[in-house]
Order: structure tokens, then sequence, then C-alpha cells
């Protein structure tokens, strides 16, 4: 293997140089740095991470710790999306990625046990149903940086997508299209599916739409057999709504299949609108009216965040940030006279 001390005779400089030029430090011409890190490209150096690790405490391995309750994994296109914001926010400022779970092989470990075994510098915690579960608590508590996304705590900075306004902006453009007998689908108890229920009951109330309970039904995230049963129970009620919102843009599969059972047709029969804005929900037919999720800045700003936590460039408590989204409009809603 190729090391600092051969490049360094090659070239005739000092290993401190090499090391400053492969670093690219400001105190070495741009004239030589060249030389040198071509010199290495042709000799097939490459860096030596588990010293740099001893030299600056710092392994340059962020963990990423992905659990829900569908088990869907990278499966699930939304967080699919963040993740892969995430991962070129990381990769590009020298980071890896580890996936941390409750096993290594055949090994149980709890996730802050993983975490110190495969020596993370943070941990980017992301679609969590259960933040009181006692591994969870366990990591956050821990002195391992983390960065929630969607979830706020009182130690851990966060980045946190504009569920309110999401829903908000969808209830606004359905009412626009003239309907007032509005129901929703929400997803599985968590912090997001209650801020999103405020949301709903807020937006019904100032518009002065009554709040009906028999149209409120608890379904789940990513589970179109679920949101099939529960959009064929609404549209079969006596007084059935006009418009559903459903918990995300993969369940209007569910909903589209009721629908085609029941010999309805989307919009004419009945309106939906879905959220996260994911691909499917622009070539479906009709095209779905949802409201896009930012997930290239979501994981971004979560990386970002991170890696500012663990070189202290940013504090614990430093909050949150924000990220809005934006409405997609389809064909799913039919206007109302």
């Amino acid at each position: 293997m190729v090391s600092i001390k051969d490049i360094a005779s090659e070239c005739g400089v000092s290993i401190a140089t090499v090391s400053k030029a492969l670093n690219n430090h400001k105190d070495v011409s741009q004239a030589t740095k060249t030389v040198i890190q071509e010199t290495a490209k042709r000799m097939g150096y490459l860096p030596n991470y588990q010293a740099r690790a001893l030299k600056t405490n710092r392994t340059y391995n962020l963990g990423v710790l992905f659990a829900e309750k569908a088990q869907s994994g990278l499966m699930h296109s939304y967080f699919a999306a963040v993740l892969n914001s995430f991962k070129n926010e990381a990769e590009a400022n020298g980071y890896d990625i580890t996936f941390i779970s409750h096993n290594i092989g055949k090994n149980p470990l709890t996730f802050y046990e993983h975490c110190v075994s495969r020596n993370v510098d943070g941990v980017m915690v992301a679609n969590v149903d259960d933040y009181e579960d006692e591994g969870i608590a366990e990591l956050l508590k821990s002195s391992i940086p983390v960065v929630t996304l969607d979830y706020k705590t009182d130690k851990n900075p966060a980045v946190i997508s504009d569920n309110y306004r999401g829903i908000q902006t969808l209830v606004n453009y359905v009412y626009g299209k003239g309907h007032r007998k509005i129901a929703y689908i929400y997803g599985d108890t968590a912090s997001v599916t209650a801020r999103r229920l405020d949301s709903f009951r807020d937006t019904l109330k100032s518009l002065n739409i009554e709040i009906r309970e028999d149209y409120l039904l608890q379904g789940n995230y990513h589970d179109p057999k679920t949101t099939e049963q529960l959009a064929a129970q609404l549209v079969k009620m006596s007084d059935p709504p006009t418009c559903i919102v459903l918990p995300d843009d993969f369940s209007a599969l569910g909903a589209l299949t009721a629908f085609e059972k029941l010999g309805l047709s989307v919009p004419d029969d009945i309106s939906i609108v879905g959220y996260d804005g994911i691909v499917l929900s622009q070539v479906l037919n009709p095209k779905l009216t949802t409201f896009r999720q930012d997930t290239e800045k979501l994981g971004a700003e979560a990386a970002k965040r991170l890696i500012s936590l663990i070189t202290k460039e940013t504090t614990e408590d430093d909050g949150f940030v924000s990220v809005e989204g934006c409405l997609l409009e389809g064909a799913s809603v039919k206007e109302l006279t």
C-alpha cells in the first residue's frame, strides 16, 4: 500500500507538505498541491481513515436510525428520497453512512450500543413511531450527537417538515373547489399525525365547516390495503364526503382500488388528495393532487445540522429548522358548482 512517505520521496518534499497538500491546506501553493495530488493518484494512494480517526478523534461515519411500523424500509418513496439527500450531503462533506439497528449479525444490541460499536460520529433519527421507546430514549439522552427528523425534543436539534401548513394548504384548496364535506383518513399514532390532525380540525373550523367525527378515520401510512377498506367505508355512508384527504400518496392506490370495485370514478364521483408528492402521485390516472414535501432540503438540512453539531459549529439547544413544501395540483379534485 502506497504511503504518504512514498509520495513525499517521489515528489522530493517533506511528509508534512504531502499531508497538507492532500488535505488542501492553504499554506501549500496550488502548483505544489497539483503535483502532489496527481502523483498520489498515479501511485494509487488511498487515505488511511483509521489513522485519520485516531488523529482527529472522528471516524467520519454518520449513523441513520430508520424505524417505522410499516417496515417498508427504503421501499418507502418519501423517506428513500430524504435519505438519499442526506447521503449526498454527508458524502459531499467526506462522511460515510451506517444504518443503525438492534443487531450486528446475530448479536442483539440497543441502538446506543450499535452506535458505540460502529463508532459513529453522530446519528440522524428518522420516522420513529415511538420516541418514548426505551432504546430510542437511551440514544437521545446519550453523549452521541443526534438530529431528529420531524420530531422535536428538548435536547436535540431537529429538522421539521411543516405538516401543519401542508394539511392547511390541501384543505383550503379543496374548499376553494367548492367542497364542504371533507373526510380525512389519517395515519398511525405519531407526532406527525397529531400535527396534521390538529391542522385539519383547525382549518375546517376557520372555514366554518362542521367537523364530523364519522369523517375522521385512523388508518396507516404507506398501507393501501387499510386505506382501501376505509375509503370504501366512507363512500358507502348514507351522507358520504365529496372529498377524502388520504394519509399519503402511496395509500391512494388503495382508495382508487376501492372506488373501482364500487364502480366509482375519480374525480367525477369522489375527489381525493394525497400527501408527500412522490413520483407515483404524478403518474397515477388521474394525476393526484397532493402536497409535496421538500425531501431534498429535509435530508440535506439534517446532514448539515448533524455535521455542525459534531464539529461544534452549532449546539444541542439550537432548536429546529422548519422546511416548507408546496401544493401539486393534479386532476383528482372535482370543482363543484
